[in-house]
């Protein structure tokens, strides 16, 4: 498919009834994609995906329009959205160890790179903690210095092993032995 056919796909699959902050809605989206603004009715579309939950389908074609648009952060942030469908996604206000205190030095890619591992409470058998991996994106930040403070976007590996996890749960993120930060969870969206 080609990126009028892909955008139109994904806008058919968003409610009349959502709206971005800006109050734009699909009707919009279809207006623009008359006057061949791909990549204002991409990014209406992706305003649009964070105002309801909407099915993978959409995701699917909007990073699939975006890779052939060449905009790689925005495919990457449709994919992590993908994810985020198939295995849920726990958000948390995340304050990573200033670089005096911690291993990490160097500031994290915002954009889902790493995959850290996450103390949320689960035990091995022996009663010691068991470190669950998740990816990580970091919400309207490119990066996040040592000793900065946002709001993360988690998708599980093993989401089975998260269902536990409610808001204002306190969790650690683990890059090694060592807390590389500790996070306040704020909600929790789980698969499908």
């Amino acid at each position: 498919m080609d990126v009028r056919e892909l955008l139109h796909e994904a806008s058919l699959l968003a409610p009349e009834s959502a709206a971005t902050e800006n109050d734009l809605t699909v009707n919009d989206v279809w207006d623009y994609l008359a006057h061949d603004e791909w990549e204002v009715a991409l990014g209406l579309l992706e305003e649009l995906g964070d105002a309801s939950a909407l099915p993978l389908a959409f995701w699917e074609a909007l990073a699939e329009a975006a890779e052939q648009l060449w905009l790689p952060r925005s495919a990457a942030w449709c994919h992590w959205r993908c994810a985020e469908v198939r295995n849920g996604v726990v958000r948390a206000d995340l304050e990573l160890r200033p670089a005096s205190e911690a291993r990490r030095t160097t500031p994290i890619d915002g954009a889902g790179v790493l995959r850290p591992m996450w103390d949320i409470g689960n035990r091995t058998p022996t009663g010691q903690p068991a470190w669950n991996i998740a990816g990580m994106w970091v919400e309207e930040q490119p990066a996040l210095e040592p000793g900065g403070r946002a709001t993360v976007r988690l998708v599980p590996l093993n989401p089975v092993q998260w269902v536990h996890v409610t808001p204002g749960l306190r969790i650690v993120m683990h890059e090694d032995r060592t807390a590389a930060g500790t996070a306040v969870v704020l909600g929790v969206r789980p698969p499908g």
